[in-house]
């Protein structure tokens, strides 16, 4: 059956990528990695369907030069780069639910690309690779309709210098090895938004984190280097546990696997991408503010990026129940109870200035602290009013129906009123997502 055509609008928090006159359906990447030039050099086959009338195809790319362009394998197509845009203009304008291919050329040195949110996307490492893409970096390495509602299905293909592992999204295909370059292939068939996807390349060794858990059905390893194997293994030793945690608590694992990425290098803070975390060496303490971090980023594999917010304005369906699975983790540990977690939260943002609509920050704060701890003491509300069983039913409920899906706050209050009686989750939701002051601490009736 033919997907229906929808035409999504434009991201209010990124207005200037992403196009809502097509969708990708899937995207075959080829790239060639010289990692001593950090050179570029790459190949994007786009499966597109187009949901409105266009004379142009326009696809977001930046600090890449594209060289070639084809429409549908027919001749060279004309195409032009203007700031952060490739405009392909094919032979004859497209036409509501025609489907068509675009295949693209492009070559460079990848930087970061610079904005509101600091650097992200593409960022060379003492020894290797880091892609981040949240929320706008995916065309700082590769051509694409970057909104986050716009899903794809991927194939990626990385060749480079022997002796390092580039990691990507989805399963790996194949290894191949011509004279000093190794080609790896890895397919990622479930939906996901371009921000998600990555590339990182290192030194990398994988290592199983839960080869005796012969119940489990998910895969886990690490890529880290060898000489950090053993720190690896014992600073993820509890992540199977927080895997088992969760999908008691939201459901099954809506991948096939994952790998937890940590680099040689120090990083700030962990990354998400779907089916792979990216954390430093410094993240791999037993601390609790390393170890909430491991089950934060894990927690995010069902909450942003199987179930994605069609709008960044509502990032605190991703960020607010990532910072709750940390709560429940911590619990679930005998660190801290839910319910002192949630009070010392309450404490600090009752001090602190409460000037913040989390429910629409807009984007200079849509990865504002408050968005995660008020977002984390709203979920805390429902549950608090919907008492355990119906709540986490509930939870289970909502994954399940929307897996690999795109989400957004009316979505999620019409989805928890009719699957549990009487429930009026808007009420409970307003003060805490759309109302400055803050309301009183969440507790049981």
């Amino acid at each position: 059956m033919t997907a229906p055509i929808s035409t999504p609008s434009p991201d209010p928090y990124t207005l200037d990528h992403g196009s809502t006159s097509y969708r990708v359906d899937r995207y075959e990447l080829d790239l060639d990695v010289r990692l001593g030039s950090n050179k570029l050099i790459g190949k994007a086959v786009l499966q597109c369907t187009a949901l409105e009338a266009a004379t142009h195809i326009v696809l977001d790319l930046v600090g890449l030069r594209a060289s070639k362009v084809h429409v549908d394998g027919r001749k060279t197509a004309k195409f032009s780069q203007r700031a952060e845009h490739l405009v392909v203009t094919p032979a004859s304008p497209v036409k509501p639910g025609q489907q068509f291919t675009v295949d693209i050329r492009y070559d460079g040195n990848p930087q970061p690309r610079r904005g509101l949110w600091g650097e992200v996307g593409w960022e060379e490492l003492t020894d290797g690779v880091l892609v981040a893409g949240q929320p706008n970096g995916a065309a700082s390495w590769f051509p694409c309709n970057d909104h986050p509602r716009s899903k794809s299905s991927f194939l990626i293909s990385v060749t480079t210098d022997a002796n390092y592992r580039p990691v990507c999204n989805g399963r790996l295909m194949s290894v191949s090895r011509k004279s000093s370059r190794e080609t790896w292939v890895y397919e990622h068939s479930e939906p996901m938004a371009t921000y998600l996807a990555t590339v990182q390349i290192g030194r990398y060794v994988l290592v199983p984190l839960n080869p005796a858990d012969t119940h489990h059905r998910v895969p886990q390893f690490a890529a880290v280097t060898l000489e950090m194997a053993d720190a690896a293994r014992h600073g993820l030793r509890r992540q199977p546990d927080m895997m088992r945690t969760f999908e008691d608590c939201f459901g099954p694992y809506p991948f096939t696997e994952y790998t937890s990425v940590v680099t040689d290098d120090d990083l700030e803070i962990p990354l998400e991408a779907q089916t792979v975390s990216i954390f430093g060496r410094n993240h791999l303490r037993d601390t609790w503010e390393a170890q909430r971090l491991i089950a934060h980023e894990l927690s995010h594999q069902w909450f942003g990026n199987s179930l994605t917010a069609s709008s960044w304005k509502d990032i605190w369906l991703h960020e607010g129940f990532a910072c709750y699975a940390e709560w429940l983790w911590s619990e679930e540990s005998r660190t801290m109870t839910v319910a002192a977690r949630a009070l010392a939260a309450w404490k600090k943002l009752d001090v602190g200035p409460q000037d913040l609509l989390i429910g629409d920050p807009g984007p200079e704060l849509m990865f504002d602290d408050r968005v995660y701890k008020r977002g984390a003491l709203a979920v805390h509300a429902l549950r608090t009013a919907a008492g355990d069983p119906a709540f986490f039913a509930f939870l289970k409920h909502w994954t399940a129906a929307n897996r690999h899906g795109s989400v957004s706050t009316e979505s999620f209050v019409e989805a928890a009123d009719s699957f549990i009686p009487g429930f009026d989750a808007a009420s409970i939701l307003r003060p805490w997502l759309y109302m400055t002051a803050l309301p009183a601490l969440p507790t049981a009736p």
